[in-house]
């Protein structure tokens, strides 16, 4: 049985939810720092990306806080002009193959099909509501024209995700699936580097990422049993990995962000790694936001961590700060009251509740 909690409850789980999250990246940015002294690293990396999901975060809690609905929208907008004007979302050399820059493009319009859908069950007028879900279709077939076939894959998964949300009685049964396709996913990346995964299924998966790819995650693992604790240092897989080294354009990574983490900060760096996900998934479990905004946040940010576990999204600060911007806006607590549809408020509040 639930209860509807009062503002003095909410305005608790916020307060649990940020610590977590304070002492979650705290902890991210002091390893790294320990991981890169032990070993000549470079930390500068892990720290901006870090910094960048840090100024995402509160910058989405005081947009949403101020604006549940255009704040969202802005977003999501922003986030298709940045792919169409900014194809490669980086300065510097541009790698174009055999990997590029692909997941990036489709981080950041997962995420952008994921604020348009929150900012949508965000509104009251269904038209705007109707409105805003065709902009988020409209991105997932921005995704298919610019040939991002990840991106609308993952684009459309979120727009189905947010549909079903709105069906849902308890947040936390979405939550929970949510974080089992996570680590599902880490799993069968862990797995292929580990040569571990059938034949006939490895040789379907080395078409669909390339071989290099693989040979960059078995390199990964390599180094990351070579030095299990600490890692071989942030910054330094381009280095010593035999793969990257001997390709002509290589951007020094493994191409997946557990296997990096592992390789780079050791077994501590990808518990913190989990841990920044799970911060995030709490963090909209707990929010007194309605359930269909918490959980369309979270199935755009699982896409990303699904993205990033076979990709090199979470290497690009734009990709940091939109998921710092979308899990801010989602847990934030609108000033003038939410504008959703007050049913779905009184459960989403009563749900924090349920075990």
């Amino acid at each position: 049985m639930t209860s509807a909690a009062g503002p003095g409850e909410a305005g608790d789980r916020r307060n649990v939810s940020d610590a977590a999250g304070v002492v979650v990246l705290g902890a991210c940015a002091a390893w790294s720092l320990i991981s890169a002294a032990v070993h000549d690293g470079r930390p500068e990396g892990v720290l901006l990306a870090i910094l960048a999901v840090a100024a995402g975060y509160a910058a989405g809690r005081i947009g949403g806080a101020l604006l549940p609905v255009a704040a969202p929208c802005a977003g999501a907008l922003a986030g298709v002009s940045l792919t169409l004007t900014v194809p490669h979302l980086s300065p510097g050399p541009q790698i174009v193959a055999p990997l590029g820059h692909a997941g990036a493009t489709a981080a950041v319009l997962t995420l952008s099909a994921g604020a348009a859908c929150c900012a949508a069950w965000a509104a009251s007028a269904p038209v705007v509501r109707l409105g805003l879900r065709v902009l988020a279709a409209g991105i997932a077939v921005t995704a298919a024209v610019l040939g991002s076939t990840s991106g609308f894959v993952a684009c459309s998964a979120v727009l189905l995700c947010s549909l079903a949300a709105g069906h849902l009685r308890h947040r936390g049964v979405g939550i929970a699936g949510l974080a089992v396709t996570a680590t599902a996913v880490t799993g069968l990346t862990w797995a292929v580097a580990g040569n571990v995964v059938p034949g006939g299924l490895l040789a379907w998966l080395e078409g669909q990422l390339t071989r290099h790819r693989i040979q960059l995650w078995h390199d990964a693992l390599h180094l990351s049993r070579q030095e299990p604790a600490l890692g071989v240092g942030p910054g330094r897989f381009g280095e010593l990995s035999t793969t990257a080294t001997g390709t002509l354009l290589s951007d020094g990574k493994p191409h997946s962000a557990p296997l990096q983490q592992a390789a780079e900060q050791g077994v501590v760096g990808v518990l913190l790694l989990a841990a920044a996900f799970c911060w995030m998934l709490f963090a909209l479990w707990r929010t007194a936001r309605p359930t269909p905004v918490a959980l369309t946040a979270g199935a755009a940010l699982t896409a990303l961590a699904a993205i990033a576990a076979v990709g090199n999204a979470l290497s690009f600060t734009t990709v940091s700060v939109g998921a710092g911007l979308l899990a801010g806006l989602a847990t934030a607590r609108p000033i003038a009251g939410d504008t959703s549809q007050p049913e779905n408020d009184a459960r989403a509040r009563g749900d924090q509740l349920s075990p």
